[in-house]
């Protein structure tokens, strides 16, 4: 018998994403364009842009005999073009730069996620494990993003936007081994 469960989780606005809303998935040699921001902005808010970016998740776990033998999972780091904006006449390279990054985090916590995936050993409990984890790297994820905007205060902070810079590509590579696929 298969379980299959799909949830989603997006940061960034509260929205629900539909089926057939479109999705990029992160890739590390394509970057988002100000093109793929495609939302009208929400111009009663101080943001310039907002990208909206999440983890898809879903499982399927095999059972025979009531036990549970095996399990297979598919992590993903989405950016959702319909749920993102920007304020074009404020736009620069700089705030796309800030953009990505939000995505980028989303991709290094689908990497840590993924570890942690890796390291789970099969047992009776694995289907409570697997939404536990998942709703702990989405909480984690949301801290991440939320510490970042703050600290670089959407930006702003040059410096703290390098320290951040340099921080997630270095996590990142700590972590390509369960980097998104291209």
């Amino acid at each position: 018998m298969i379980y299959k469960a799909l949830c989603v989780f997006v940061l960034a606005a509260t929205f629900l994403v539909r089926a057939d809303d479109e999705v990029i998935s992160w890739r590390a040699n394509i970057k988002l364009t100000w093109s793929q921001f495609k939302a009208a902005p929400k111009k009663n808010l101080s943001a310039v842009a907002l990208a909206a970016s999440g983890i898809t998740f879903d499982y399927s776990v095999k059972e025979t005999n009531s036990q549970i033998v095996s399990f297979d999972t598919k992590v993903e780091a989405h950016f959702y073009p319909d749920k993102s904006w920007i304020i074009k006449e404020e736009a620069t390279d700089h705030i796309l730069a800030h953009e990505q990054l939000h995505f980028d985090i989303t991709e290094l916590y689908v990497r840590k996620f993924r570890k942690q995936l890796f390291q789970l050993k099969v047992s009776n409990n694995l289907k409570t494990q697997l939404r536990e984890l998942h709703y702990n790297i989405n909480k984690d994820l949301a801290v991440a993003q939320n510490k970042y905007d703050q600290e670089s205060d959407h930006s702003v902070h040059r410096e703290f936007q390098t320290k951040w810079n340099t921080y997630v590509k270095e996590e990142l590579d700590k972590l390509e081994v369960y980097k998104s696929k291209d």
